[in-house]
């Protein structure tokens, strides 16, 4: 009997970024037990950065992700986006729509991937693309004045916890995005930032199931 696959993998830029990610889906699916094979950074102390998370994907490893993982959840900010030579603005210097921006994001990582592998695991690969920055997905719980913001989140978030102007502590950043992890807090917020809609759009979009032994 073959052994049933993992519901999710994750490729990410950070432990931070996991945790956040983590607490998203517990309190979408409602489901306490569901357990992301976190593959990049595999756990606290392994290398991230978005230039892991880009090497990942173009590598030989990503196609076997699907071996044994139904989905795997790509996440990076579009901080850098530069870096992959996606700019923020336009030809006449306006910023891009969060959606464009997402979509000029994936176009990327589409080459990166390899349109073959792409095409053949296109629905099972859901992007979490935070414009700019995943702490833009906190501000809905934090914040009410800059809820949709997408510039200097971390700014705004350190006015509210100035910790954080120190360091990023994965256990802080799971803490302080924990009301995620509870379904009506999450259905009721994620619509007020732009990229984190799109994010739970996309997982919308698919027939995910979650069996018991998730």
């Amino acid at each position: 009997m073959n052994n049933p696959k993992n519901p999710f993998a994750g490729i990410a830029e950070g432990i931070t970024d996991q945790k956040v990610i983590d607490n998203i889906l517990v309190g979408y699916f409602n489901n306490r037990d569901i357990s992301i094979n976190w593959l990049q950074p595999a756990r606290a102390g392994k290398s991230g950065g978005h230039g892991e998370v880009t090497n990942y994907c173009r590598s030989r490893k990503f196609k076997a992700v699907f071996d044994r993982n139904e989905y795997v959840i790509i996440h990076i900010d579009t901080d850098i986006s530069l870096e992959l030579g996606v700019p923020h603005n336009n030809e006449n210097g306006h910023p891009f729509s969060p959606e464009h921006l997402i979509e000029r994001v994936i176009a990327k990582f589409r080459e990166k991937i390899g349109e073959d592998i792409y095409n053949q695991f296109a629905n099972n690969i859901i992007f979490a693309i935070a414009v700019h920055s995943i702490e833009c997905w906190l501000l809905p719980l934090h914040s009410k004045k800059a809820k949709s913001e997408t510039n200097d989140c971390l700014s705004i978030l350190s006015k509210v916890f100035p910790e954080m102007k120190k360091e990023k502590d994965y256990k802080h950043y799971q803490k302080i995005s924990m009301e995620y992890s509870k379904n009506e807090s999450l259905l009721n917020l994620y619509s007020e930032n732009p990229s984190l809609k799109i994010f739970i759009e996309e997982l919308q979009k698919r027939p995910i199931v979650i069996s018991e032994e998730s």
